[in-house]
Parts: structure tokens; sequence; C-alpha cells
């Protein structure tokens, strides 16, 4: 499959070590053949963990696992394993026992308590996974962790993704050096809702959990909780964030300017992989951003963003270059939210297409088809009702989306 044109321009960042963090991968032949499947991570001892997880009916059985295991005991080490090809969701009592034996698996390899060991699987939905071809191979994962193999881990992580996805900032703590990294994976079936896809962010700030919760809490209700690929939310939706303490920056301790500083660092990472997630859209041709202000609030403006940007009839105009300004005043109609025909403004980029409910007498169609053309297309509407605002980031739907979701499981 070859990279998405959006795909970033100076390939994957060059992500430093974290310290308490090493990283392992292998080929077990889950799915896919002649690639590494499997990834894992050994976090040090006192590492504190938060993260969040799809609210999707139909959670997978590791995500169950997971939500049960956060917030426990976070004196002895840690770890995450991850594999691609199969979902292990939809797999009943089968689904457990695979998390059973893989936790119980890496638990006796590296010696960590099976209560801090955190599972992931992507791929296919309600097929059993072979997960004795992952426990086969623990033991060979737990003797190749190293501290460098980030970018082997953003790999193996991946399904239909073109290309892997990493990120990284460098902030100061009252005079500590802090690195914060994340490596995600996603590509279809986004549309998150308190998580998404399968992230990783590590850092080697000391974080206590409650406080490393919130802030992960917060930092994804405006990061990846508003992306949308294809308005589907995944069963297996994770995102887990590990903080190891080993830089002894005490966040939890650090002045009003320290704490804003990771908060801004972890923020920046979070949007970061939630942007190079929707570049890596599946079948993507265009990065869109929809920008919704002067709503009655909150809760509106959102609604009114997440139409656009789901709008299959919005998304195929976007793919096609044409600036079809009507199904975007379709979309807010339909969206649920207060509006107002006659307040209702729109823009693509800086073209001005409509005002107070009627075509803009300033139009020039030449202009707004000239945005279409290019990569990155903002999409901007003000209700004229308020002064709440929300942003959402979304991609184009064109014909290879459907080529690769046809032939998914072939």
């Amino acid at each position: 499959m070859p990279v998405s044109p959006l795909a970033p321009k100076g390939g994957f960042p060059d992500l430093p070590v974290i310290e308490g963090v090493r990283f392992a991968t292998v080929a077990a032949g889950v799915k896919y053949s002649g690639r590494t499947d499997v990834m894992l991570a050994e976090l040090a001892p006192g590492t504190a963990i938060a993260g969040t997880f799809t609210r999707s009916k139909t959670r997978a059985a590791p995500v169950l696992d997971c939500q049960a295991k956060l917030g426990g005991a976070s004196d002895g080490p840690a770890a995450i394993l991850v594999n691609s090809g199969n979902a292990n969701a939809f797999t009943g009592i089968k689904g457990v026992e695979a998390v059973e034996a893989l936790t119980g698996a890496v638990a006796s390899a590296i010696n960590v308590p099976k209560a801090r060991v955190f599972t992931a699987s992507t791929g296919v939905i309600g097929e059993p996974l072979p997960h004795d071809r992952i426990t086969s191979v623990i033991s060979d994962l737990g003797g190749a962790l190293k501290p460098d193999g980030i970018a082997d881990a953003a790999k193996a992580i991946m399904t239909t993704d073109t290309f892997p996805k990493g990120s990284v900032r460098t902030v100061e703590i009252d005079g500590k050096t802090v690195s914060i990294a994340g490596i995600a994976k996603g590509s279809g079936m986004i549309a998150p809702d308190m998580a998404t896809m399968l992230v990783y962010i590590f850092t080697d700030a000391k974080v206590s959990f409650d406080l490393l919760q919130r802030y992960t809490t917060d930092m994804c209700d405006s990061t990846f909780n508003r992306i949308t690929v294809d308005s589907d939310t995944s069963t297996s939706d994770t995102l887990l964030v590990a903080a190891t303490g080993a830089s002894r920056a005490d966040v939890d301790t650090a002045s009003v300017k320290g704490k804003a500083a990771f908060v801004g660092g972890l923020h920046q990472v979070m949007l970061d992989l939630a942007h190079q997630v929707v570049r890596d859209g599946e079948g993507a041709s265009k990065f869109v951003t929809v920008e919704v202000k002067s709503a009655a609030n909150v809760e509106d403006a959102q609604k009114v963003a997440f139409a656009i940007a789901n709008s299959p009839l919005v998304k195929t105009a976007v793919a096609g270059e044409d600036p079809n300004w009507g199904r975007v005043v379709m979309a807010v109609g339909k969206s649920g939210a207060e509006a107002d025909r006659d307040r209702l403004s729109i823009w693509f980029g800086d073209t001005e297409v409509a005002r107070n409910g009627q075509v803009s007498p300033d139009y020039v169609e030449a202009e707004a088809a000239a945005h279409m053309r290019g990569e990155d297309i903002t999409i901007r509407v003000d209700l004229g009702l308020g002064d709440m605002g929300a942003t959402v980031w979304t991609c184009d739907l064109t014909n290879q989306y459907i080529a690769i979701n046809a032939d998914y499981r072939s």
C-alpha cells in the first residue's frame, strides 16, 4: 500500500530514549506474514499509568481488562503488550482467555505483576485471537528489550496504516528537562469516544496517577475526541500515558508554570498524533479542518462541526475539489444544533461563500475552487448565535476508502 500523500514530509521523527522504558518487537504471524506484529514495552517500577478507552457497548476483552486495572497499585514494574492483525473483539470467553494467557505469559517472562500488564489488540473483529502464536514468542521479546526500540514499536502496531506515527516534545519543569514521546496507530474506523485507536505516550516526568489521569482525560477531549475519518467508533480504542518519574521532575509539586509546561507538551504530542491519524485516513487525499464559531453553546458547536466532518456528501465534495457550500448548509441544518438560516455564514479557506443565509455578494467561485485543490482544506462556519466554538479535523472520502474496506478481510 503506498504511503498517504498527507504523511508528514519529514518521515518518522527522531524520538528520544525515555528513561524507564524498554521496547521489543517480533513477527508472531498473528495475521500478517513477513512483518512485525507484536510490541512489548517494559516500564520501570513506580511508573504511573493513566488511560482513556472507547465507550463502545461492544468493547473488546483487552479494553475491559485495561479499564479494570487502571488506578491499581503502581509500586511495581509494568508492561504493555500489543498485537496487530486481530482485535480479539466479539470473541466471547475465548477473548477473556486470550487476555489471561497473554498477561500471564508476560508476567512470568519479565517478572512483572500480572495486575500491571496491559494488553491491546487491533485488527479483524470476530475472529478468535491465536494467542499461542504470541505466548510462544514472549520470552524472545523479553530478551530483546532495549531503550531505543520505540520506532520499531510504532511499526509493529500498524494495520491499514500507511506510515508509523510518532511525536515528541521536550519541556522544562522548574529547571529539569522532561521528554514526552508517543506513538499511535489508526487509519480507519475513526470516530473516537474518550480515546482513539491505539495510542501510547511515555514521559520521564514524575506524576501521580490521579493528576496524570486528569490531564490525560482533559487533553484527549480536545485532541483525539475531535477527529473523525469515517464516523465509526472502534471496539478497541485505547490510549495509555505512562510516567516513569526517571527525570525526578515532579509535576504534582511543580510551580504553576511547570505544570503548564507539562500539560502543554502532552497536549502538543496528543494533537500531533491525532492529526497524523487523520492524515493517514484510509484513502485520504485531503486534510480538512472544520471550524465552527458563534454557536449558542459548546455542545451545539461540536454538533455542527461533526455533522459537517462526518457528512459523506461534504467529504466527497472535498475529494472532488468542489466548493459545494450547499452541502455544508445541509449538514448544519441536520446537526440538531440551534441554527438560524439568516445568520449563517460560511468560508472555504479565506473565501466567504455564504453570508447571512445566502450566497455572499463577494463570492468568487474560482477562489474557493483554488483552495479546494490544496491538500489542507479549511471550512469555517459562523452560526451568528453566541460566543462558543469548536474545531474538528477530518479527511475526504475517496474511492480508495471503499477499495481498502471492501478488501479488508481478504
